[in-house]
């Protein structure tokens, strides 16, 4: 089957994601009408192209993950159908149809290279080639910092509300458990970005009272959260592993507990620092140092209070492994860099979270005093400001940019946002 040589997978993901086909009669290859309600989230990690994609198909509503393929063969050709995180996705969608199979997985397939111009594919070529980090790039700096500074605020507001959010909804359904929620939140921050979710799947899945109990027994830790990751299985037998393994087996049938699958985490393109088992070991190694964690941040007064709460060292193990029974000769821990996100993202909206509930406005104000003390973010997106010489003079400016990045400037709100307006407004 002839693919158009313009058309590369990532182009084609492109198009899906900014749906850059006819979207009228769209059908599965065995019939069944489509609608693309919302393409979904793209994943730039290993697993399906797209996450939490909105597809109607046929008269059901399906949400969930999408793959992508320029051929149909080319799901055999990548090895999914021996991938676990494969078996859930609801829509396999390819340029080109090249086998008489209408489903792979169970998942309806559809064509789009009838639905795709030859001509858009010329254009949009040159377009992604030539396509700016934000639309108003060659302009963004000039505008008054004036508007900078009160579009910011509005912006740290915007996103620390979406992060509360989640946050508020766990007090709500714990009957107000701070302690529980600040053990669940900061375990989704040590999986971020890529392992959030698995991490907050371990952390639902042993409750904090259970942690607790066996927070003076280290080795009983480890055994608990490294068993429920579902990573005990199959292990080079080493001393250490075969411990685990023993303490964990009693462990499950005392308290009838059932790991998470081993598939759930994510290994590939990360830094060996930020692997799972190093993150889950230090996990393991900060609540066996620090009962009532939350009262601890309460209690913090500066940034170098929070910092050495976080700052802790894992087991002797984990000094010399990244991985069980793969021995190195010295590994690298999550730094200041690491610490530094969990306190951006979790500790201080949590800290502002719990001045808002209570009506304490010292804590929201020590939370927000604390964000302006923290530097900058460090990442692709702050970078590309840097560069436009848009600057960020602390972490409460990075997280407003990292706000207008993902909901404004990739979702083309020009109209929406402060500075566009203000472009529009004047004859920069």
């Amino acid at each position: 089957m002839f693919v158009n040589p313009l058309l590369s997978e990532e182009l084609f993901q492109h198009i899906w994601a900014c749906r850059l086909f006819q979207q009228d009669h769209l059908f599965t290859t065995s019939g069944e009408s489509v609608q693309i309600l919302y393409p979904g989230v793209q994943n730039y990690c290993s697993g399906p192209d797209f996450t939490a994609a909105r597809i109607r198909i046929g008269g059901t509503l399906w949400i969930g993950q999408v793959e992508l393929h320029l051929k149909t063969s080319d799901w055999y050709r990548h090895g999914h159908q021996h991938n676990r995180q494969y078996d859930r996705i609801i829509l396999h969608v390819v340029f080109v149809q090249d086998m008489p199979a209408a489903r792979i997985n169970g998942a309806p397939c559809l064509e789009l290279q009838h639905h795709i111009p030859k001509l858009l594919l010329q254009r949009y070529e040159q377009l992604r080639q030539h396509a700016p980090f934000v639309a108003c790039e060659a302009h963004a700096a000039r505008v008054p910092s004036l508007t900078w500074l009160s579009w910011k605020e509005r912006l740290l507001a915007e996103r620390w509300e979406r992060k509360i959010g989640g946050f508020r909804a766990w007090l709500q359904g714990n009957q107000y458990n701070w302690e529980e929620v600040c053990y669940w939140a900061v375990a989704q921050s040590l999986g971020t970005p890529v392992n959030a979710l698995p991490f907050l799947q371990l952390a639902q899945s042993l409750s904090y009272t259970l942690l607790l109990r066996h927070r003076q027994q280290p080795l009983q830790l480890e055994a608990l959260l490294f068993g429920q990751a579902g990573m005990l299985n199959g292990l080079p037998a080493d001393a250490y592993a075969l411990q685990l393994q023993e303490i964990f087996a009693y462990l499950r049938h005392k308290y009838r507990l059932s790991p998470l699958p081993p598939h759930y985490w994510n290994w590939l393109r990360m830094r060996p620092a930020a692997f799972p088992t190093i993150r889950i070991a230090v996990f393991a190694a900060l609540q066996a140092n620090t009962a009532h964690l939350f009262s601890r941040l309460l209690e913090a007064g500066s940034i170098a209070e929070l910092e050495r709460l976080f700052f802790v060292q894992p087991s002797v193990y984990w000094h010399t492994h990244y991985r069980f029974g793969q021995e190195v000769a010295a590994t690298q821990r999550p730094g200041k860099q690491a610490v530094h996100s969990i306190l951006i993202n979790t500790v201080l909206p949590l800290l502002f979270l719990y001045g808002q509930q209570k009506n304490l406005k010292y804590y929201q104000e020590k939370a927000l005093h604390f964000l302006q003390q923290l530097p900058p973010e460090k990442n692709r997106i702050t970078n590309s400001w840097t560069q436009l010489g848009v600057e960020q003079e602390n972490a409460m400016e990075s997280q407003a940019l990292l706000q207008l990045k993902q909901h404004y400037c990739d979702e083309k709100r020009c109209l929406y946002c402060a500075i566009g307006t203000k472009l529009l407004a004047t004859s920069l």
